[in-house]
């Protein structure tokens, strides 16, 4: 739903509904699948592409940019030509929620959109979760999906933590997510991050 505008957008159009999943043009190529949390009020939820119009998605593209995920280091708007690469990107929520806190019960109830955007992406190895909230959406996703988790996993979200699944064909990779909140404070370092998507695109490449 739309929010207060900002001034700074006060003669846009904000898109102000559910923001559909992002992935790259080849969906065969797609081997790593980002789990955010929601679509910002006025970032996604203002522009309708996730991380899209916000310092998030600033740090976030920048960072993808130089791992060889995305083809440009900025994204303003839907049509701004930036492409993924090897890549898609989802949410655990797809509307905006009050404070950016999703309650237990939107959560659930878009837990459906989350199996069929993994259903649709047959050769996704490794989900990269951006932030708790993700990190035990990725785990629920795989385990409905058919991939049972270790149990001291679901625990164990970190920044670089690694999560196999038991027959060792899935895994979750943790990150602490992009926002000001982190980014500004120096949790999250643009180094950080890029040091975990490495990570995650050899582990993704790597033989079974």
């Amino acid at each position: 739903m739309a929010r207060v505008k900002r001034a700074a957008f006060a003669t846009e159009t904000y898109w102000g509904r559910p923001v559909p999943n992002w992935a790259a043009a080849d969906v065969a190529s797609v081997r790593l699948l980002f789990v955010g949390l929601a679509p910002a009020a006025h970032g996604a939820n203002r522009t309708g592409r996730m991380f899209t119009g916000d310092r998030s998605g600033d740090f976030l593209f920048r960072a993808m940019h130089e791992a060889g995920l995305a083809s440009q280091s900025t994204s303003v708007a839907r049509r701004d030509g930036l492409e993924l690469i090897g890549c898609a990107i989802t949410a655990t929520c797809h509307c905006a929620p009050p404070d950016n806190k999703p309650m237990p019960a939107e959560i659930a109830n878009c837990q459906g959109y989350l199996d069929d955007t993994l259903a649709a992406l047959p050769n996704v190895r490794g989900l990269i979760a951006l932030g708790r909230i993700g990190w035990d959406a990725s785990m629920r996703l795989l385990e409905r999906s058919g991939w049972p988790m270790p149990r001291p996993a679901l625990a164990q979200f970190g920044h670089g933590a690694v999560a196999w699944s038991d027959n060792r064909e899935r895994f979750v990779i943790g990150s602490y997510h992009p926002s000001q909140q982190n980014t500004f404070t120096g949790r999250l370092t643009a180094a950080m991050l890029r040091k975990v998507l490495r990570q995650a695109i050899e582990l993704a490449n790597a033989k079974a």
